[in-house]
């Protein structure tokens, strides 16, 4: 058997002709938003704004370190770190002990707001949108995920 999720994207355009598409989640009971992106091989979240979610006050704190490098956001050589969450819930999906990867955001958040445009606290990529077979209708602005039930 299997379960339907719909939730609202928000498309929005970035240039002329030229859009990206968010959604709205929660991370222990925190709401983020994220950059919906197809392209990600793993949903990840900005540092500093992983921080605030975990009520992480000192400067000195340091993630796991992951033992792979992350492409993409600009470099094919980025030291990225892992993060577990106690929850991730999209819609009515909770994830418990999810984890994550951290990577610094601040460039792509400083082009968001340049572009007066709302910044992000992750992107949720393909590991989330290919296990829950996502499909991203543009007409109606949902993003509908499936999930299977045993």
């Amino acid at each position: 058997m299997r379960r339907i999720i719909e939730l609202p994207i928000h498309l929005v355009e970035i240039e002329d002709g030229g859009y990206h598409l968010f959604v709205e989640a929660l991370v222990n009971a925190k709401p983020v938003f994220l950059l919906v992106d197809t392209g990600a091989s793993k949903t990840v979240f900005d540092a500093v704004k992983v921080k605030k979610l975990l009520d992480i006050d000192s400067e000195e704190f340091q993630f796991e370190l992951s033992p792979h490098k992350s492409t993409g956001l600009g470099t094919n050589d980025m030291e990225s770190h892992l993060v577990v969450f106690e929850t991730f819930a999209l819609g009515d999906i909770c994830l418990t002990d999810f984890q994550s990867v951290v990577l610094p955001m601040e460039h792509v958040n400083i082009a968001y707001s340049m572009l007066n445009h709302r910044e992000i606290d992750g992107v949720l990529g393909s590991d989330i949108l290919a296990k829950f077979k996502a499909v991203i209708y543009y007409g109606s602005r949902k993003l509908k995920l499936y999930q299977t039930i045993r």
